[in-house]
């Protein structure tokens, strides 16, 4: 209820209510015409190349780093339009990625911000507040920004930063530059073995094993080794040890549930494995233990060889 001033398309009857679909049935109760798909699960590494490869244009209006991070990585993978807007206080930003302009350039929302800020260094909409009427003008703006870049119209902010003061009514732009240092995944397995949870980017989100503590813990009950390699890689192992569950299906096995207590997750070099474990953990929370083998199956092979 706090922050329902500012979402014009909720009232109070909505309250506990699944967001995406309160929307979908708003937005199309105001124009039968179209067609509103809702997504009503949270995006993350696993899910969001999937969701978003059938769209042609992507607009982000979310609230954290992780996700504004994580969509724009996405979308440069995918090579998708991305158009980004976001509101603080009394202020809102409002810019066009991954379209080339008429230099030739493209740039991402790294080039602008190549990091995210450390915790506790920008303050948050539940901290400061946000005025009620500044998410529909920014909103409002974005949507304007769409329609000129499907349609032609216009000259849209493609590389340029639009800056918004409500208290002064004042704008201006700033040009976006491509030269940030920052290498963002350039594979689908890249981005599932990036780590987007910054809020503990100093501490590990699971735990890593090395060849010694996996064989411990086999000998356990209630242990279940995941291999998250897919079908074609080398070298296999033995069936009655492992259950095989690529990263390609990974999504439609957190929809099922295990019965082991101790999940541990491998695949060829550790990278893949870390972020098979990072979504068990997202899903199961503290109910389970999760690992991930350290160096994957190479480190694994070399163990036994010595």
């Amino acid at each position: 209820l706090s922050n329902l001033h500012r979402q014009i398309l909720y009232t109070t009857d909505d309250l506990g209510k699944p967001k995406a679909k309160i929307a979908a049935q708003r937005l199309h109760a105001m124009n039968p015409e179209i067609k509103v798909i809702p997504h009503e699960i949270r995006i993350n590494q696993n899910n969001i190349l999937g969701i978003l490869k059938d769209y042609d244009v992507v607009l982000d209006g979310s609230d954290n780093f992780e996700s504004r991070y994580l969509i724009n990585d996405a979308c440069a993978l995918l090579k998708k339009p991305l158009i980004f807007a976001a509101v603080a206080d009394f202020e809102g930003q409002l810019a066009i990625f991954n379209v080339t302009d008429e230099n030739g350039e493209i740039t991402n929302y790294r080039d602008l911000f190549p990091i995210p800020p450390k915790p506790g260094e920008i303050a948050n909409c539940a901290d400061n507040g946000v005025i009620g009427v500044l998410p529909g003008i920014i909103g409002t703006m974005a949507a304007s920004e769409t329609i000129k870049l499907i349609t032609g119209l216009g000259k849209p902010l493609i590389n340029k930063l639009l800056h918004y003061n409500l208290l002064n009514n004042e704008q201006y732009e700033l040009a976006i530059v491509t030269g940030s240092n920052y290498q963002i995944p350039q594979t689908a397995a890249d981005l599932m073995a990036f780590n987007y949870n910054h809020k503990n980017l100093t501490e590990p989100v699971v735990i890593e094993i090395d060849a010694t503590e996996l064989n411990n813990l086999q000998q356990k009950p209630s242990t279940l080794l995941i291999d998250v390699r897919e079908t074609h890689e080398v070298p296999t192992l033995d069936k009655d040890i492992y259950r095989q569950i690529p990263m390609s299906s990974f999504a439609d096995f957190l929809s099922t549930d295990v019965e082991e207590q101790n999940l541990v997750l491998i695949c060829q070099h550790g990278i893949r494995s870390v972020a098979a474990a990072e979504a068990l953990a997202e899903k199961y929370g503290n109910t389970k233990n999760i690992y991930s083998l350290k160096g994957g199956i190479v480190k694994w092979r070399n163990y036994f060889s010595n």
